[in-house]
């Protein structure tokens, strides 16, 4: 009997010994335990950039997928989406209450250069992991002074000056005029593609106006761009003045060979208001593959696609690719998730979001997602596309590294 009873004693010890150290693995900081996991996102879901909102929803839908299959790791996804309206300010109040009052684990696609800038040193000097941003600005791949922010889609510089290279090669002659958002993320576009230009920017540039993101439109620009003689037009805004940009310049007969940032190449939210027959012929970059483009529509990663769309977000617009950016990047984020396991600490995501090497299924070929302890941008490779009048037809090599 004594024998019995010390063999159960220690088996007993055994089990608590073993049930103690399942324990000890698990680690949380605010926002995780074992049944959930919250996460937070600011969009904006009204004002000038409205038609961004797409993104939050669409990483929400993914969200609920994800859930309805059980989770990651068997947590579920909390996610709080709030709305700041393409406003730093209110991007500032809105990011304080995911931290402060919602305790989140990280925020994860604030949309956005300037209201990114505005929470910038806030979620690093609180150690929050301020994940993927929902923006191409340069400095959001800085880990040695910003080791809490990482970056998500190819960086604006690297876009520009792929513009700038196509232009030296096709038409080294041009005269280009430029319009861009007086903000951080105009800037970081300008920059590069005045770097990529080299010592011919200055002649090569004939005319560079700006619009404040306050504005009510940009006609006024656009014809200043036509008087200038500019035969090229570099085109960096956002969806709202793409449009109005593309549509004005077909209304005022300006027709130069247009180039058209990345964040404004949708043919659901700027195109099709701006009227496919007046796009026809404009270059953009791309990394994502354009719901539009018939090859793509088709497959296992179309159909899985497609299928999510119809179920979990039937009311969204399948020509907008704005679905597929918030799509990828949910898929991105739930991969740090289930490489974190059961240590879910603010640390221990951020290590894992610099450990990442893999392919997303509506990713270009040849674009894939890699960073490094030494390498906070993700997505570093894109293709040049034309717009057909239908969808944007790719072209050329895929650049980056």
């Amino acid at each position: 009997m004594k024998l019995r009873t010390l063999t159960l004693a220690v088996a007993g010890i055994a089990s608590m010994a073993i049930a103690g150290s399942a324990l000890a693995q698990k680690k949380y900081d605010p926002g995780a335990s074992d049944k959930e996991i919250l996460v937070g996102n600011i969009n904006p879901y009204s004002g000038p950039a409205s038609a961004y909102g797409a993104i939050g929803k669409a990483i929400g839908a993914y969200f609920d997928m994800v859930n309805a299959e059980g989770g990651v790791n068997g947590r579920k996804i909390k996610y709080i989406t709030l709305d700041d309206g393409y406003n730093p300010a209110r991007t500032v109040e809105q990011t304080r209450k995911l931290v402060e009052q919602e305790e989140v684990l990280l925020v994860f696609a604030p949309l956005g250069t300037p209201p990114n800038s505005a929470i910038h040193k806030y979620m690093n000097d609180r150690k929050v992991p301020h994940l993927f941003v929902a923006t191409g600005a340069t400095k959001w791949g800085d880990p040695k002074n910003f080791p809490w922010t990482m970056g998500w889609q190819p960086n604006y510089q690297s876009e520009s000056k792929i513009f700038a290279a196509h232009i030296l090669e096709s038409k080294p002659n041009a005269k280009i005029g430029i319009i861009y958002q007086n903000d951080d993320y105009g800037k970081d576009y300008l920059k590069g593609f005045e770097d990529g230009l080299g010592d011919k920017a200055k002649s090569m540039i004939v005319s560079k106006l700006t619009y404040e993101v306050t504005d009510p439109t940009v006609d006024s620009q656009m014809v200043s761009l036509k008087a200038s003689g500019a035969d090229t037009f570099f085109n960096i805004t956002t969806p709202k003045f793409a449009a109005q940009a593309i549509k004005k310049a077909a209304e005022i007969g300006w027709k130069p060979v247009h180039y058209l940032n990345s964040v404004s190449a949708s043919v659901g939210s700027v195109l099709l208001p701006a009227g496919l027959d007046n796009s026809v012929g404009i270059f953009t970059a791309s990394y994502l593959k354009d719901p539009t483009d018939p090859q793509w529509q088709k497959g296992k990663e179309w159909d899985d696609w497609l299928a999510w769309m119809k179920k979990y977000m039937p009311s969204g617009d399948l020509k907008d690719v704005n679905i597929v950016y918030g799509y990828t990047a949910a898929q991105g984020m739930v991969q740090v998730l289930k490489q974190s396991g059961d240590n879910l600490t603010r640390d221990n995501i951020m290590k894992q979001a610099a450990n990442l090497n893999m392919t997303l299924p509506m990713l270009l070929p040849g674009v894939n997602v890699k960073t490094a302890a030494d390498d906070f941008y993700p997505i570093e490779r894109s293709q040049l596309a034309r717009f057909d009048g239908k969808t944007w037809a790719l072209f050329g090599k895929v650049y980056g590294r």
